[in-house]
């Protein structure tokens, strides 16, 4: 399924894809090559977007959290971050192509960078990480301008500071690393005010790519057992891991009522 270009005018555009209503949250029916298409589309715009990566875990959150849920739904795209969200989607009657993994989702955009001249903003994580992480995207992405990097350890009184640095750095892409939901709700609070065309919030990205978290190995990801990884790399998650099962109930209970 091509993405439809519903209007066009002086760079502004609406992109529509079918959507599943998964537990109240819309997520995009696409491809990878869509979700890159759309985000290269935003880049190219005057205006700000919002993508965000939505997994189970992120849903079963947004049940509870109105905040969450409406940012979701005002979101330029919403992608299906996870196989459970895949699942969920093809089991409510709407057919997810496949999973569009906000990390590789920015590895795509990066191998795009250097050729387009996108600049790109790294804001979040550990105090060093994000540096480590531009220094990997340098390496393997040669040309490509990381205009600027900030941790994610921050107070309120920080913000004015943070808001100046990035929005005199002029990204076209800027990443948040912040966790679920700050990341969602720090870049719908302050989107506008940045005027960066594209922001997505991309949890642990830069600490992948900075060597200090693993993900798990490709026959893991493509069995859909990458949550089972992260959970024997960190067994302070297991509570938040059982948020698969509540989600998988849930979205079986939800079904019965439509």
């Amino acid at each position: 399924m091509d993405f439809i270009i519903k209007s066009y005018k002086k760079g502004e555009f609406l992109l529509e894809f079918r959507k599943a209503d998964i537990l109240g949250v819309r997520v995009a029916a696409l491809t990878m090559g869509e979700a890159v298409k759309t985000a290269e589309a935003f880049m190219d715009s005057e205006k700000p977007h919002l993508i965000a990566t939505a997994n189970a875990e992120m849903i079963m959150r947004a049940t509870h959290d109105t905040e969450l849920k409406e940012i979701l739904n005002t979101a330029d795209l919403v992608v299906p971050d996870g196989a459970g969200t895949v699942w969920a989607s093809n089991y409510l009657g709407v057919q997810m192509p496949e999973r569009v993994a906000g990390f590789d989702l920015v590895q795509a955009l990066f191998a795009n960078a250097p050729a387009k001249k996108r600049r790109i903003f790294f804001f979040g994580s550990a105090p060093g990480v994000a540096e480590k992480a531009k220094a990997k995207a340098e390496k393997d992405y040669p040309g490509i301008q990381i205009v600027g990097t900030r941790d994610g350890f921050f107070t309120a009184e920080d913000e004015a500071e943070i808001i100046a640095q990035i929005k005199e750095a002029k990204p076209d892409l800027l990443l948040a690393a912040l966790g679920v939901p700050k990341q969602e709700k720090w870049l719908k609070a302050h989107m506008q005010e940045l005027n960066c065309p594209l922001c997505i919030g991309v949890g642990g990205t830069f600490d992948v790519m900075a060597g200090v978290m693993k993900r798990a190995p490709l026959w893991m990801q493509k069995a859909k057992l990458e949550w089972l990884f992260r959970g024997m790399l960190q067994p302070k998650r297991i509570g938040r891991l059982m948020a698969l099962p509540r989600f998988v109930m849930a979205v079986k209970a939800s079904k019965k009522f439509k």
